[in-house]
């Protein structure tokens, strides 16, 4: 009998997709948990992943789809998979977003409508369901020849008639939109050599096999849920299982009881997931899970807090969950996912450091002093298959170890380059340090290697710097948050303004309602500024106090700063209580002024503001 070759060596994502569905025809590969609880699971296995792949990608063929984008909108993750697949299976380039919202006005209308016209895609895939909502947002959105396919359809398209293509490594797999944190969404091009080599990376770091199971809650168009969560069992030939995004906001016991309920061995999700689980899940419905199998909980949110850590080991020990269990990595869409990563089975390192040296951009290890500053930070492992380096951003010199600058990449696994963007990809993708080595990719992250291991300090355009100190935006907001409770519940945003000769911190935080008094919003106030002045010695004289949901966030949670910033200097905030600086004020004022009457008001974020 000859040997069955290992689908991970193969050179197209297609191929090995073809190949593990040809071994695991009647194995089930996905379940889709129901959206309310007590509703029945969708249930897919690799055989009718194949089937629907194949007769989906009829219909792409039969359309002269293949080389060209298309959009991919879908609430269910059954019938997304299936799409994904069939535009493997045609050749045609996929791209994962999420649903529009239900008005033109929104901010994920305003931003789908950005990819598509991004993209050029004359195609969007969707399911029955959502089709009318979906075709009414293409009419608003004045896109003329795009076609919406319900993929879900009974009698459309025909298994037997697909043609197989001959995809090649360095054909597009996916084009995956970046959750713009930072900067407008950009199409990260991601080839089949890529993704074939982060899966790879996968399996080695995560130390996965077929036994594993993935649970999620992660939307399929991050890059997380997809790759980590989606792709990377059906390559393995094991199971994922996946709730809605809304559904582990709304209650979070849900996934939990899921990781049990499946016997969940790999799954996880950014650091604000593991907070709520603490404040949400109670007592007595731990005492009734048993977490004992989940092995790797995936921690990837920038930076990973080493509090958050500890404190959802200690809550849900007795339900069995490993101490060993919480796993720091680090990645992102422009390398594919997965950068770098810890030893499965052994407790992640956290290292205090002391905060003046690091406001210096120096990373020097400290002791603790009891009452005193202190910052600790995680560290997201070694490196994984790549050539990383640490580099001064204005030299582009490398920095020795213990020294903080902006990581720079090179491997198979790094994407290759920005969708329509030729300079933006010269620039981001093609980086040369001073010694002329070239090749890099900038990931705009801010980081140290300390005895071989990553950790990451924040981003590189959101650094604050006060007064020659290189302040880190998620401490001032991980401080202010922990000053009330009122505060503890939500959200914050800290960033600094120009006000024409020197730069000032501005702070944003959610408050709830029921604390929205006038008394009790002024003392937070004080209290805010008291707190943040004594840790950072930094005086906060612009402090807005915002309802819930107003703060902007990414897929995976990651407070939008710079959006934050734009907004604020709009004049487009709500507050229920402020106070500003003068000079903040009259810029602030000049800038809404400029602008007009008809400033776009944020929106609540939906689903707990994981767009």
């Amino acid at each position: 009998m000859p040997k069955l070759c290992d689908v991970f060596e193969l050179p197209t994502f297609t191929e090995a997709l073809l190949e593990r569905a040809g071994r695991s025809g009647n194995a089930v590969a996905h379940v889709e948990i129901g959206e309310r609880a007590g509703t029945g699971a969708r249930t897919l296995t690799y055989g009718e992943l194949d089937r629907e792949a194949r007769r989906i990608a009829s219909l792409l063929q039969e359309r002269g789809a293949e080389g060209t984008p298309v959009l991919l909108l879908y609430g269910s993750t059954t019938d997304f998979l299936a799409a994904y697949a069939g535009c493997l299976y045609a050749g045609a380039v996929a791209v994962p977003a999420p649903l529009p919202g239900r008005g033109p006005r929104g901010r994920r209308s305003d931003r789908v409508s950005a990819v598509l016209r991004d993209t050029g895609a004359r195609w969007v895939l969707t399911e029955a369901g959502a089709a009318p909502e979906v075709s009414r947002w293409l009419a608003d959105s004045l896109t003329e020849g795009v076609t919406c396919l319900a993929t879900d359809l009974p009698g459309l398209g025909d298994a037997g008639a697909w043609r197989p293509v001959r995809s090649r490594p360095d054909d597009l797999a996916f084009l995956q939109y970046t959750s713009g944190s930072v900067s407008d969404p950009r199409g990260v091009m991601v080839s089949h050599r890529n993704l074939m080599d982060n899966q790879r990376l996968l399996r080695q770091v995560l130390r996965t096999d077929a036994e594993d199971r993935f649970g999620s809650w992660l939307p399929h168009f991050h890059d997380m849920g997809f790759i980590a969560h989606l792709l990377h069992p059906l390559l393995l030939g094991s199971l994922s299982v996946q709730m809605s995004a809304t559904s582990f906001v709304k209650r979070p016991l849900r996934w939990l009881q899921a990781i049990e309920e499946y016997g969940v061995s790999v799954g996880g999700g950014p650091n604000f997931a593991y907070d709520l689980c603490v404040e949400r899940v109670s007592d007595e419905d731990i005492a009734r899970l048993d977490l004992s199998r989940w092995r790797l909980a995936l921690n990837g949110a920038e930076p990973v807090r080493a509090s958050t850590m500890d404190a959802f080991t200690r809550r849900f020990a007795p339900a069995g969950l490993r101490v060993e269990a919480p796993y720091p990595c680090y990645g992102l869409a422009e390398a594919t996912l997965l950068v770098s990563a810890g030893t499965p089975g052994a407790l992640y390192t956290a290292t205090t450091v002391d905060p003046a040296a690091l406001d210096q951009g120096r990373f020097t290890p400290a002791a603790t002093v009891p009452g005193g500053p202190s910052r600790t930070l995680t560290a997201c492992g070694a490196a994984a298959g790549y050539d990383l380096r640490i580099v001064d951003p204005e030299s582009r010199s490398e920095l020795p170890p213990g020294v903080v600058g902006e990581v720079w990449l090179r491997g198979d696994s790094v994407a290759q380059g920005y969708w329509r963007r030729p300079a933006e990809t010269e620039r981001t993708f093609r980086a040369t340090l001073d010694t002329g080595e070239t090749g890099f990719l900038r990931t705009g992250d801010l980081g140290a290697l300390e005895e071989g291991r990553l950790y990451i300090t924040g981003r590189l355009k959101e650094l604050i710097i006060l007064n020659g100190r290189n302040v880190y935006p998620q401490d001032i907001e991980w401080t202010v948050r922990g000053t009330a409770a009122a505060l503890g519940a939500g959200v914050g945003a800290a960033f600094s303004v120009d006000t024409g000769g020197s730069e000032q911190l501005v702070v944003v935080h959610e408050v709830r309602a029921s604390d929205s008094d006038a008394a009790g919003l002024r003392s937070l106030l004080r209290r805010i500024q008291d707190r943040v002045g004594a840790e950072f010695n930094i005086p906060v004289g612009n402090v807005l106090l915002v309802r819930a949901g107003s703060i902007a966030r990414t897929t995976s949670g990651k407070i939008q700063r710079t959006l934050m910033r734009t907004l604020f200097l709009q004049g487009a905030l709500h507050a229920d209580f402020e106070v500003l600086d003068p000079a903040v004020a009259a810029l602030v004022c000049s800038r809404g002024a400029a602008l007009g009457e008809d400033l776009l008001r944020p929106e609540p974020a939906g689903g707990g503001g994981l767009w």
